[in-house]
């Protein structure tokens, strides 16, 4: 099992001179990928993201659970949460970044926690009906501020977020009421966050399993039924995509890497590395590096 390394992006990741607005940015989709092909593989960001498809096909993965991305499919991240993109080739839409403090500067934190879509424990995907067309009109706006030279350019902005959000939250609710998420697709989004949380000290299936109140191998079943991989398998993933983004975007040792996720010994570190990426730390960061 070969995994890439995780990238953490951040807001000043896409400024100049594609000019994103202080503490937010929002790009036509396809132009988004011809500028920033790299976002297609897995990475994770430090800020809020919505992607809004009005045109296309492909799978979204977010945090192990992959969804289908199709017209009118609203998706939301939270900073940190990791996810991965397939598109076809004919794939439109609109993407939004806004850091928590550009939200902040105007409502307050307290809401921005409160909305479901960016709660762990539902689903982070929104399937607006084709009627619809506020959120569209809402997106179209916000581009056609963030093009205005006017000094409140940014409250503007931060309003139109506002609203997006609370329409969204809105369709959200009566969505959940039509369709509940099975009990079963939730302790899988439960065993992610759990996952997340814990994968530097915890690396066992029964630790993960003992804390959803379940039998370990009720959770490798239900990681096959809805990811197409055991838990054991998505722990070690986990492990090894830490592993290699810190050898691939910081200079510690591979002793502290090792340490930073819970081994004791390196040199059973070097192994459980090679075992999964065909490697040694040493050797993958230096391909790394010679990129």
């Amino acid at each position: 099992m070969k995994t890439p390394s995780l990238p953490v992006l951040a807001l000043e990741h896409f400024s100049e001179p594609h000019r994103p607005g202080p503490g937010y940015y929002i790009e036509r989709l396809e132009d988004h990928l011809a500028r920033f092909p790299v976002v297609s593989r897995p990475h994770a960001h430090s800020f809020y993201l919505l992607l809004y498809i009005t045109q296309g096909q492909g799978t979204h993965t977010i945090d192990l659970v992959t969804y289908e991305l199709q017209p009118g499919g609203l998706y939301f991240l939270v900073p940190g949460q990791a996810h991965s993109w397939v598109l076809s080739p004919d794939a439109q839409g609109c993407i939004l970044f806004f850091s928590a403090a550009f939200y902040q500067r105007q409502y307050p934190a307290d809401r921005l926690a409160a909305y479901p879509f960016f709660n762990p424990a539902y689903a982070p995907v929104l399937y607006l009906p084709p009627t619809e067309n506020t959120l569209h009109g809402l997106f179209a706006r916000i581009f056609e501020e963030n093009a205005t030279p006017a000094a409140n350019r940014n409250e503007v902005v931060g309003a139109y977020v506002y609203l997006l959000l609370e329409l969204a939250a809105r369709f959200y609710g009566q969505e959940q009421e039509r369709h509940a998420p099975s009990h079963g697709l939730q302790q899988v989004r439960a065993f992610s966050q759990l996952l997340d949380a814990h994968f530097r000290t915890e690396k066992t299936v029964r630790f993960y399993a003992d804390r959803l109140a379940v039998t370990a191998n009720h959770l490798n079943a239900l990681c096959r039924q809805f990811l197409n991989q055991t838990a054991s398998e998505l722990i070690h993933e986990r492990v090894i995509t830490e592993a290699q983004r810190r050898l691939a975007h910081s200079a510690d040792p591979v002793g502290q890497v090792a340490d930073y996720l819970g081994f004791d010994d390196a040199s059973y570190f070097t192994r459980y590395f090679k075992k999964y990426v065909g490697l040694t730390p040493e050797a993958f960061r230096q391909q790394q590096r010679a990129r």
